[in-house]
């Protein structure tokens, strides 16, 4: 449904605040599938490596209950058991999808966890001479829909009408898993740090030196260059964009992005970056906003305040939300 980028991350490896050194650890690892990127900054070096051991830990039994590519995860029971019996679940993973499905709602459709069960005819690695034809791309989303996903929470059940549906949360997923893991290390007492998962990323804190982290946001027309580098303190951004996964028909880009509603490419837009709060819900808007396009992704913004966005077109223009915070920000494409 979408792919993340990588933001880079300008961090600082070691430095003294006042009387009291902090340490800053990163260790980078894959996992749910992709790339996760941890920093913490601690007393020492032993407490910063226990702490990224546990977020490491952490991550996993997420990706054990929420994984969709590992046969004996809860979704992958869900997915199994399409169209034939309800499937206890744990109550975070209910929760989750209940989420998912509100994004649904707001969306009508174009952000969809069942577009798992997407048949895949659209191909972004040069061998696609022609568009699929129309009642391919009509038969590839038969199975996708989410008013087929049936939540019964009494008893914490999620069943799916149709056999041969899938949900899947790889627009979700790593963002919900950095949020967890921020509030775990808070709760620890780490007061500072980054987790950046395939670029779904939950920041807090500054770093010892008492700056904010500076994240930079790749420039999608020129991935060695940054568009722009942004502070952060405890806020979450991600990005989701069609860099280099498109075709081009008849003068027109499709971006590797479907809409799960219609099948059919996202276009418009090349990428789109979202800050807020929360790096779940960032990502789901920032998928979001790549299928709705500009005008209609923009009016579904404005019912999250806490979210502002940085939109990149087809052509090269940049557009920002009105709410849009930083004031001093210029893009550099």
């Amino acid at each position: 449904m979408s792919t993340k980028y990588f933001f880079l991350l300008i961090a600082i490896l070691f430095v003294s605040h006042g009387s009291f050194a902090q340490i800053v650890r990163k260790r980078t690892t894959l996992l749910m599938g992709g790339r996760f990127d941890i920093t913490l900054v601690a007393k020492d070096s032993l407490s910063a490596e226990q702490n990224i051991d546990a977020v490491i830990a952490e991550i996993t039994r997420i990706e054990n209950l929420i994984s969709d590519w590992k046969p004996d995860s809860q979704v992958s029971e869900v997915n199994q058991n399409a169209g034939i019996r309800p499937v206890k679940v744990d109550k975070k993973v209910f929760e989750l999808t209940q989420r998912a499905i509100r994004f649904s709602v707001v969306t009508d459709g174009g952000f969809d966890i069942s577009f798992a069960a997407m048949d895949k005819i659209w191909k972004f690695d040069g061998s696609m001479t022609a568009m699929p034809s129309a009642e391919a791309i009509q038969k590839s989303v038969e199975k996708v829909g989410y008013k087929n996903i049936i939540l019964d929470s009494v008893q914490s059940t999620i069943f799916l009408k149709l056999k041969g549906m899938k949900i899947g949360f790889g627009a979700l997923g790593e963002g919900y898993a950095t949020d967890k893991c921020r509030d775990m290390m808070l709760a620890k007492g780490i007061k500072a740090g980054i987790i950046n998962g395939s670029g779904d990323m939950s920041t807090w804190g500054k770093q010892p030196n008492g700056n904010p982290w500076n994240i930079g946001i790749t420039n999608p027309f020129h991935p060695e260059k940054f568009l722009a580098v942004v502070p952060l303190q405890q806020d979450a951004v991600t990005t989701s964009g069609s860099y280099e996964k498109f075709v081009v028909f008849k003068g027109k880009r499709y971006s590797h992005i479907i809409n799960p509603a219609t099948g059919y490419p996202a276009t418009g837009l090349c990428s789109v970056t979202v800050f807020g709060p929360n790096a779940e819900t960032a990502n789901g808007l920032s998928t979001s906003l790549m299928v709705l396009g500009k005008k209609a992704g923009l009016l579904l913004l404005n019912k999250y305040p806490d979210y502002s966005c940085l939109m990149i077109t087809d052509d090269g223009k940049v557009v920002k939300s009105k709410n849009f915070r930083i004031k001093k920000f210029k893009a550099r494409l």
